[in-house]
């Protein structure tokens, strides 16, 4: 390689660090949504809410998911994915920053409306945005390790909120909402960080309305995957929810204790997110999702029977684990499945995760009436049906 060649590939190098570290900060971002199941719980101890009014705010959160993920495919079509992140971003700034005033009944349902509008515009231009600076046969790991940056900021947020109500409240007045302040800060300089990028993006062939987006969903494989998205979501959010439910229930902890099973949930949820971003690079995306599901359905069998802390915890891990990996192999399915689709088959996909709406009512209804063992049979379901999609993955 002569001297030009060599400083045209070091460039390039550097040219590509420098758009992913932002992209990746982005992921990162993304992550906040998850804090709704810790928010959620302070709140229902703050305002004494049943299970069912508490299970609200993540269903409310998800909601957003149907009804602007679509549109969010056809604004990328004008404007560029790009520019559409950075709208996320600023909406989400926005509903960090309002339970700075209060966390009454009104402000955190505002605050969680925004941070689902926000949220739902993300993850369905920030996905495809990949799109444009990593490789069709790279996109599954890649979009693995964005998950892997995303759980961070899902894991820190409990021991964050934690922090907050135990060290803050006395001096700040803020509590377990200084989770809100650092993750606004983030956001803001998310918004900096992409604004100052320049990613090079390829135009749609046509523009695209509600109808033709929809009607994808008329493609068999396209509806097993937006379902697989649902129950995927359905997952993480039930157990990001129901976690510290269930040991209050079985071993009478407070929250402030129990707290730290959803931190479990999520130490092996980013775990796993790291090493499939390798394993997926070596192995089937087909084998590795069935031994994923697989560790899921022996972690659903054990919060059924289990009542001990170490043993809840075990189980927890496995469903952290085993859903680490199901989106980025389920969306990346999708969109090979689609390719002259993308930002169509994105905003359809994200719409699945209107699943963090259904499974939190409908596990807040059944704890209300069979204890958090009723949560648990619901989310069983999700996993059975993503048993049954396995059967149904393309070989890579």
């Amino acid at each position: 390689m002569d001297t030009n060649q060599y400083m045209t590939t070091t460039t390039a190098k550097k040219s590509s660090l420098l758009q992913f570290a932002p992209v990746m900060l982005c992921f990162f971002a993304m992550g906040f949504v998850d804090l709704v199941g810790t928010a959620s719980n302070y709140v229902q101890k703050d305002l004494g809410l049943t299970d069912a009014q508490a299970n609200l705010f993540p269903s409310l959160v998800f909601f957003w998911f149907l009804i602007f993920s679509v549109p969010t495919g056809m604004l990328m079509n004008k404007i560029g994915r790009k520019r559409t992140v950075l709208i996320s971003l600023a909406v989400t700034a926005l509903s960090l920053a309002l339970p700075m005033f209060g966390d009454n009944y009104t402000i955190m349902l505002l605050s969680f409306s925004f941070l689902g509008i926000g949220n739902a515009i993300m993850q369905t231009s920030l996905n495809p945005l990949v799109t444009n600076l990593i490789s069709g046969d790279k996109l599954a790991s890649t979009l693995t390790f964005g998950q892997f940056v995303k759980a961070i900021a899902s894991f820190l947020a409990p021991i964050i909120a934690a922090w907050g109500a135990t060290t803050l409240m006395p001096t700040f007045g803020l509590g377990w909402r200084v989770l809100f302040v650092i993750y606004a800060a983030v956001s803001l300089l998310s918004v900096a960080a992409l604004a100052a990028t320049p990613i090079e993006e390829e135009r749609p062939d046509k523009a695209s309305g509600i109808r033709e987006c929809v009607r994808l969903l008329g493609r068999p494989f396209i509806l097993l995957c937006f379902i697989g998205i649902m129950c995927h979501v359905g997952i993480d959010v039930g157990t990001n929810t129901t976690a510290p439910k269930i040991i209050m229930e079985r071993l009478a902890l407070p929250l402030e204790e129990a707290g730290f099973a959803t931190s479990v949930y999520f130490i092996f949820r980013t775990l796993g997110c790291f090493l499939g971003a390798f394993i997926l690079r070596a192995m089937s995306p087909k084998i590795f999702f069935g031994i994923s599901v697989l560790m899921m359905v022996a972690a659903m069998v054990m919060l059924f029977v289990c009542d001990t802390l170490g043993a809840i915890y075990v189980a927890l891990g496995l469903i952290g684990f085993g859903n680490s990996n199901i989106f980025s192999v389920v969306f990346s399915q999708a969109l090979i499945a689609s390719p002259a689709e993308k930002n169509e088959v994105s905003g359809l996909m994200i719409m699945g995760l209107f699943g963090g709406t259904v499974f939190p009512l409908a596990m807040g209804y059944a704890a209300d009436a069979a204890g958090q063992a009723g949560a648990v049979a619901v989310m069983t379901l999700g996993v059975i049906y993503l048993l049954y999609y396995t059967l149904k993955i393309r070989k890579a």
